[in-house]
């Protein structure tokens, strides 16, 4: 299977709205605490795991430290911490990357959603030769919950879970937009002009995008609407000129996986 670009940077129908599950704004980890204070040790160790499971190359110990503003010898603490934790390693050349103990973290992290979405996804991926992902609302963007690559597919676009983009780009921050009307959606996310792409989501059931995280590549998704989740959305992405598509078509059938990933979860 030959991989096109790096990962789709996340990364998740109706008419229905619904509040989010989570209205409490999180201070982002790059606003530091006191120093020395538990809380910016915290922060520190937070961020290196993003810093290090964010980028397309694993860095070295010195780019850590330089990313986090840190003398090595601090960077050397914190890293020591997280291979305790079996959250990092450092591979033959020393370079670091993130270790199995993510995995057990990543898989409670939603557990009824993953459940529900994973068999839809299998089913949309092996069937349609696309990549398909679960997307989730969080804050300023959309992450990539779960993904699932299609098992015969001569290109593929990876999604790696945990990747990001902002939920102003791609297809699936316009389908989670979508599961609200215009009204609802500006009381719930201010910040966040609604788009004309929402309103065209809201009668087809599904959004679409071309080139807004990485130039070459489409997406098509559908909103899940299941009270007491956080808003998410079912996506599947590909690269455009590797496939034929029929953007209706596919787009009802990644709504009727979203439909069905409801009703699983009892929606």
């Amino acid at each position: 299977m030959r991989e096109l670009f790096q990962t789709y940077p996340g990364v998740l129908q109706g008419t229905r709205a619904h509040t989010p599950v989570l209205k409490a704004k999180a201070v982002p980890v790059s606003q530091n605490p006191p120093a020395g204070s538990p809380a910016q040790t915290l922060s520190r160790g937070l961020r290196a795991l993003e810093i290090i499971t964010d980028r397309p190359e694993p860095p070295t110990i010195a780019e850590l430290a330089d990313e986090l503003g840190v003398h090595r010898s601090i960077a050397y603490r914190i890293l020591r911490t997280l291979e305790d934790h079996a959250l990092v390693r450092r591979d033959n050349t020393g370079r670091l990357e993130g270790a199995p103990g993510l995995a057990s973290l990543a898989r409670g992290v939603q557990r009824d959603l993953q459940s529900a979405a994973l068999p839809e996804l299998t089913a949309l991926a092996n069937e349609l030769g696309m990549t398909a992902f679960l997307a989730v609302w969080d804050h300023e963007d959309c992450i990539t919950l779960v993904s699932v690559e299609p098992r015969h597919s001569t290109a593929t676009v990876m999604q790696r879970p945990g990747s990001r983009h902002p939920l102003t780009h791609g297809a699936p921050g316009i389908a989670i937009q979508s599961a609200y009307s215009r009204t609802g959606w500006e009381e719930v996310a201010p910040k966040h002009p609604w788009r004309a792409a929402a309103e065209q989501a809201r009668t087809d059931g599904y959004a679409t995008s071309l080139d807004e995280v990485i130039p070459g590549v489409s997406s098509i998704a559908a909103a899940l609407q299941v009270p007491g989740q956080t808003p998410a959305a079912v996506a599947v992405v590909y690269a455009t000129a590797a496939h034929d598509v029929h953007a209706d078509a596919l787009g009802r059938r990644v709504a009727a996986a979203a439909a069905s990933v409801e009703v699983a979860l009892g929606a």
